[in-house]
């Protein structure tokens, strides 16, 4: 007995020392790859930078776009994994893909991409949002791929007719790799409603979808053109020996690798901040910002600024999501840098950022009558169907570095505070704590403390959010590796990876909950403005 333990131990010892875990994700301006090992710990990353662009009145990636980032940010972490170890990497024991969430990517019979790529930043979806909602008695946002759909054929768009599958980005990725047509269960929920009981696609509402268009003739009936829907730590294929070329076109990565159900970028904050629990909430504030609370009970109502969707092990997820957070505050602080290296000043940008955001803390607690709007999209939020970046004060404003600094990061979280007011406010939903990732918390103390003064919430940062949603989603591939037999995911989050995770936590400080509540006020009588802006300004 004694030696099949301490050979079971050494085993074990051994497994958790070599063990290897990959986890990419497609951000909206940046593809990051993380490795962990068995206990979460990263251990070499990649990434590759990319942008959507604006063509013919979509946001868009080309698939060229896609795939050669997927494989700059794989040579980039294989390099720091040679360097690192003095090998190539040919081998790991489990990946996971996940992407930015919701969009359109539809296929004909022959694999052929009908459209390109239409993302979440697209809000061109209003009338079939606004049906849908209507008829299935459940908010359909307009970023949804069922919206995306709808509007195709409202549109009378021809390619309708050719569809035989449409999917999420991660959905596509996780395709080509492996041959399967799979998808989580959050990154599903955000392409149609989820029945949390059955954990698939809500039956009533695909029923009432094929009724509305059953007039249209189309050769098809909707849950045949959808992925599978996979909870957390479920089977979803393994890595083809073309999947293999397509990540490491070098040729050194082995095919065979088990990749684990693909995510996307809600799920994976969730994971990635141990919030897949009631009552647990973490917000995403990079590019856009998201709020995932995971509730105890369904809503009372329909609100048409939350979207409802899942966990990655199907738990119902009230989210507020608002299309901009950093984009508009970043454009500024290059335009610093721009300044400072007019007078011959270079400046390291994380020692920009970090000065720049620890001024905003000197500004006055309402930020003096200054006011920012940073909508470079339109924002269902508060019912804008485009976006201009604005900046505005009064006369008798009180106009220094410290305010403008403190406004662009008020800005950055105010339409977030919009939605989450109905939910804590309006639904009495009860949250312990928030716990926050993405860039706006990258300085330390400052993003968190603007969050809580917005939400009125304790907000905690771990140690590990600058890894973000890429080592979420390593998490979720360890986790179908090796999770026991009907462990929880919280159970393994909890158990084994966030055992001694160390976080800072900032309360609300009474006087920037005072002040942020003040500056609501005037955000909001000044959103006409904003909206005549972006019917004026083009």
């Amino acid at each position: 007995m004694s030696g099949n333990g301490n050979f079971s131990q050494v085993g074990n010892d051994y497994k958790k020392q070599n063990e290897r875990f990959l986890g990419v994700e497609f951000g909206s301006t940046r593809i990051k790859a993380v490795l962990i090992d068995w206990y979460g710990t990263p251990i070499v990353s990649g990434s590759h930078d990319w942008e959507n662009r604006l063509e013919n009145g979509f946001w868009t990636y080309s698939l060229n776009d896609i795939w050669a980032g997927l494989q700059d940010c794989y040579c980039d972490l294989q390099g720091e994994y040679r360097q690192k170890f003095g090998e190539p990497l040919i081998k790991v024991d489990g990946i996971g893909f996940s992407a930015m969430m919701h969009g359109y990517m539809a296929f004909d019979e022959n694999n052929r991409l009908l459209v390109p790529f239409r993302t979440w930043r697209n809000t061109t979806t209003g009338p079939a949002a606004e049906k849908l909602s209507e008829l299935f008695n459940f908010n359909i946002p307009q970023r949804w791929s069922i919206a995306h759909l709808y509007q195709a054929i409202l549109n009378q768009e021809p390619h309708v007719k050719e569809i035989r599958y449409f999917t999420t980005l991660a959905g596509y990725i996780h395709w080509q790799l492996t041959g399967k047509k799979v998808l989580g269960i959050g990154d599903a929920s955000g392409m149609f409603p989820i029945d949390s009981v059955e954990n698939d696609f809500d039956a009533r509402m695909l029923k009432q979808f094929d009724q509305l268009v059953g007039q249209k003739g189309y050769p098809w009936k909707l849950k045949e053109l959808l992925p599978e829907v996979l909870l957390a730590g479920a089977e979803a294929g393994v890595l083809t020996p073309e999947g293999a070329k397509l990540l490491d076109p070098s040729g050194q990565l082995q095919a065979g690798i088990p990749i684990c159900p693909p995510e996307g970028d809600a799920g994976t904050g969730m994971v990635a901040t141990n919030s897949v629990a009631e009552r647990t909430c973490n917000v995403s504030a990079g590019t856009s910002v998201f709020a995932m609370v995971v509730l105890e009970k369904v809503l009372e109502k329909q609100h048409p600024e939350i979207d409802m969707v899942t966990t990655p092990t199907g738990k119902p997820v009230a989210m507020v999501h608002a299309n901009t957070c950093t984009s508009d505050l970043n454009s500024w602080v290059n335009l610093f840098d721009e300044v400072a290296k007019t007078f011959g000043n270079e400046i390291e940008p994380s020692k920009l950022y970090e000065t720049l955001f620890n001024k905003a803390m000197e500004g006055d607690a309402d930020c003096g009558g200054l006011l920012a709007y940073n909508l470079f999209s339109g924002e269902p939020v508060v019912h804008l169907d485009s976006g201009t970046p604005l900046f505005v004060r009064t006369p008798e404003s009180h106009f220094t570095l410290a305010n403008f600094m403190r406004a662009q990061l008020f800005s950055a979280v105010a339409t977030l505070k919009i939605g989450m007011d109905l939910l804590l406010e309006e639904e009495k939903v009860r949250l312990d704590q928030i716990l926050g990732h993405g860039g706006l918390f990258k300085t330390k103390g400052v993003g968190q403390r603007i969050m809580a003064a917005a939400i009125n919430v304790p907000v905690s940062v771990m140690e590990t959010a600058g890894e973000g949603g890429p080592w979420g989603m390593a998490l979720l591939s360890s986790y179908q590796v090796n999770g026991k037999q009907g462990q929880s995911l919280e159970s393994y989050l909890s158990e084994q990876i966030f055992t001694n995770a160390k976080c800072l936590t900032e309360k609300p400080a009474p006087e920037d909950v005072t002040g942020f509540n003040e500056y609501m006020i005037h955000y909001k009588l000044g959103l006409s403005v904003e909206s005549e802006a972006g019917k004026i300004i083009k």
